[in-house]
């Protein structure tokens, strides 16, 4: 059986072949990403090299290159992750959002469905979204639930609202078998330094300031990627077609708590050692200085939602699934990663890694 996954080099999606090729090894994996600057093919090199994932660089807006591709592998089922997904960036320039993710979803859409009909194989095509669609809740406002109203803030999230509600549409309207995930704040290995936690530990690490917005009063749910990624496959595995399921971490807490935890962390895990102290010397925890001085308030981004928090009380009663991951444990482990993955994230940052993508794979199909 073959599975089609778009932007499985971006973050979640990266984590996610990870994860889908150890549990269900008899699956052809076809990996659609375009390789933006969020896309790192570094981050599944080991499956691609051992020949166990098939790759092809290219961009989900692409219709011809979109009908080759099922017309090739008749995939059973689709995962599309591809999306572009920073709020901050969605504010500057939103033309992007709107292209890949309300047009290129929406020519996956066809694609898929043109597919199925001629071959009848596809078997499900989950699209994989945000809680950002539902708004923003105030302090004592119950979470998110599935049935909760769309009220997108943001051009990221308003795309995002788009394009679920064409892929629930095309469920609705031509019988393709559909899925959609609505998931919470999500942090672990292989995240781009420009969202909240990968940006403070490569800051804490040489030293420079951790830029928190506003007060930092703003909250979100913090769920680890391990647990999106099992969350995901019972979706594909258990879920009822044409259903919507929120996933979260279960782990609210204020955007400042957040900062001081990594930093406590930080400057627990440099006491004991050495070796870190000397491979980061412009950390201020091998200075033996709080990291929390780094702690720098700067403006608040312009329509900053609240408080995000999902109700993952239907994907846990129907699929069984609930958060593994502590957010301290979480938190601990990601550090490790970083730690232990200096590479990576240098080369991501400098953009050096496109230099090794061309020279594996060439340009863009």
């Amino acid at each position: 059986m073959s599975m089609l996954v778009t932007g499985g080099a971006g973050f979640i999606g990266a984590n996610f072949v990870h994860h889908r090729r150890a549990s269900h090894p008899q699956e052809r994996l076809v990996v659609l990403d375009a390789l933006t600057y969020a896309g790192n093919l570094q981050s599944i090199a080991p499956l691609l090299d051992a020949g166990e994932v098939h790759f092809v660089r290219g961009d989900i807006c692409d219709d011809a290159l979109l009908a080759r591709l099922f017309a090739e592998h008749d995939f059973a089922q689709v995962v599309h992750f591809a999306a572009e997904s920073h709020v901050d960036r969605s504010i500057v320039a939103p033309d992007a959002f709107v292209r890949t993710n309300v047009n290129g979803t929406l020519s996956l859409l066809k694609a898929a469905l043109a597919a199925h009909r001629k071959t009848g194989t596809l078997q499900r095509f989950h699209h994989v979204s945000t809680d950002e669609v539902y708004g923003s809740l105030g302090l004592s406002d119950p979470a998110f639930q599935e049935t909760t109203a769309y009220a997108p803030r943001s051009p990221y999230a308003a795309s995002k609202a788009a394009s679920d509600h064409l892929v629930n549409a095309y469920g609705h309207t031509y019988g393709l078998l559909i899925t959609i995930s609505n998931c919470s704040n999500n942090y672990g290995p292989f995240h781009f330094p420009e969202k909240l936690i990968p940006l403070m530990i490569v800051n804490l690490l040489q030293g420079k300031p951790l830029p928190v917005y506003g007060q930092g009063a703003n909250i979100r749910d913090w769920l680890h990627v391990s647990d999106h990624c099992t969350a995901i496959s019972a979706i594909l595995d258990r879920g009822r077609a044409g259903e919507t399921y929120n996933v979260g971490g279960n782990s609210e807490v204020a955007n400042l708590e957040l900062v001081h935890q990594l930093c406590d962390a930080f400057d627990a895990r440099f006491l004991g050692d050495p070796d870190l102290r000397r491979r980061f010397p412009a950390s201020p925890a091998s200075q033996g200085r709080p990291s929390r001085e780094l702690v720098t308030f700067v403006q608040d981004r312009p329509g900053h939602d609240y408080r995000y928090a999902v109700d993952t009380s239907k994907i846990s009663a129907e699929l069984g699934v609930r958060p593994l991951v502590a957010l301290a444990d979480g938190l601990a482990s990601t550090i490790g990663w970083y730690l232990d993955n200096e590479a990576w994230w240098r080369s991501v940052m400098t953009g050096e890694y496109q230099n090794w993508v061309n020279s594996h794979y060439g340009a863009a199909s």
